[in-house]
């Protein structure tokens, strides 16, 4: 009796390794042929002039990310001179203005 649980329970297994085994192949499969008939798309531009365009494009942009960079840390840098000040506490002895 036990050994009939055991063997069909090593059935159920085996068949679910197998399903698992041909899912996963052709998961990996079928992408293959799929790229073979599809159109190959430029990406890059073949005109000289143009490839020049992407590469300034691209200069700009990272220097414009460059700058960002170097303003968030200036601004930080100050809001941790003014905490190191004080400047950020409310004074209670402070003359008010009426």
């Amino acid at each position: 009796m036990r050994t009939r649980h055991i063997q069909n329970c090593l059935k159920r297994l085996l068949n679910r390794t197998r399903l698992a085994a041909a899912a996963a192949l052709l998961f990996w499969t079928t992408p293959f042929g799929a790229a073979a008939a599809a159109e190959k798309i430029a990406v890059f531009p073949e005109v000289p002039y143009d490839g020049y365009l992407v590469y300034e494009s691209l200069v700009v942009f990272w220097a414009a990310i460059i700058g960002l960079v170097v303003i968030i840390r200036m601004k930080l840098k100050e809001i941790e001179r003014t905490q190191a000040l004080g400047a950020d506490r409310e004074d209670k002895e402070a003359p008010l203005l009426e």
